[in-house]
């Protein structure tokens, strides 16, 4: 039997140079309302702090701003970065997300701070020492979300007894052992760090260890999906992706920028190898191009689902391409 695949969105609500933070969120309401309305299974955020240009930085509270005006698809984290985080105080938090919009969360954790260091002990001083205790943090939530927690002094309400998806996301071979070893769920962040994609799934699906939340390893590949009506046009609308990911490689925040005509002026010879290793994962063109790259990309990695995220300047073009997006998956699952 064919092997259906879910697409899903990953929206970082990026600030775009010509808009503002209330706007931009605007913006990701209508990108999660088009994507309820295609068919995406999944509309997670991202959590990230001190960063002008992305929106996302109270992710619980935006989750519900998406899931009450979205009616069928998942809403979730992509992620939320548990280390500045009490285990209790996610755990309540997602489980009101859940009663108030049940069946439909996702609670997807990473370790990174999601932002830099002088941040993340703004956040929580002891950020270091809870990053190391990753692993037992998880386990700490899923014990609040446990029926079996009402014997426990310390009780998580609402949380307690409720069915949230939990989701191990990562770009290491770390995160995929703590995925396999805990029977749970393994996202790879391929959108900025590919690298080790190809082996860190096939370490989770080899060490993977069945437990009461999933029998079988579940994967999901978080790519960049950029499609226009030819692939000249597609290539054009990267050129605001290549530049976001040149300011990281710059370490200069800057809202997200136009697309150019040409990288050249902007790009230093030094820089090309950076931003090629951040962005290997990435999928730009037609449909018909980005359909026939999809197709490899599966039967190499063999993963169960796909997410995108779309690092478009235009908000017309970058619903343009979710639907384009669709079109492609709707062929692969015919």
């Amino acid at each position: 039997m064919k092997k259906y695949i879910p697409v899903s969105m990953l929206d970082l609500a990026i600030v775009t140079a010509d808009s503002t933070i209330a706007e931009t969120l605007q913006k990701t309401k209508a990108n999660a309302q088009l994507c309820d309305e295609l068919g995406f299974e999944r509309f997670w955020l991202a959590e990230h702090h001190n960063m002008e240009n992305v929106a996302s930085s109270a992710t619980s509270v935006l989750i519900g701003f998406i899931a009450g005006n979205t009616t069928r698809i998942r809403v979730g984290s992509g992620g939320i970065m548990l280390p500045n985080h009490a285990p209790l105080v996610i755990a309540e938090q997602f489980g009101t997300l859940e009663s108030l919009y049940p069946g439909r969360i996702d609670l997807g954790l990473g370790r990174a701070p999601g932002t830099d260091g002088m941040t993340a002990m703004a956040i929580r001083p002891d950020f270091y020492e809870q990053s190391q205790k990753f692993p037992q943090n998880v386990t700490a939530i899923q014990k609040f979300f446990s029926d079996t927690n009402k014997y426990s002094k310390v009780r998580a309400f609402p949380g307690e007894g409720l069915e949230v998806p939990l989701w191990i996301l990562g770009s290491s071979m770390d995160s995929a052992s703590l995925a396999a070893a805990y029977g749970l769920p393994y996202a790879f962040a391929g959108h900025f760090a590919p690298k080790m994609m190809y082996e860190a799934f096939n370490f989770y699906r080899e060490n993977f260890q069945p437990s009461s939340f999933l029998q079988e390893p579940k994967t999901m590949a978080c790519v960049n999906a950029i499609l226009g009506e030819t692939d000249e046009e597609a290539a054009y609308l990267s050129t605001t992706m290549y530049q976001n990911f040149l300011n990281i490689v710059k370490n200069e925040r800057k809202m997200m920028q136009p697309p150019v005509d040409s990288l050249e002026a902007l790009m230093q010879e030094m820089h090309w190898p950076y931003v090629e290793d951040m962005t290997a994962c990435s999928f730009v063109g037609s449909v018909e191009t980005v359909l026939e790259d999809m197709k490899r990309f599966l039967a190499v990695t063999e993963v169960d689902e796909i997410m995108v995220t779309s690092q478009i300047y235009d908000q017309e073009k970058k619903q343009a391409s979710i639907r384009m997006l669709k079109e492609v998956f709707d062929v692969i699952n015919s």
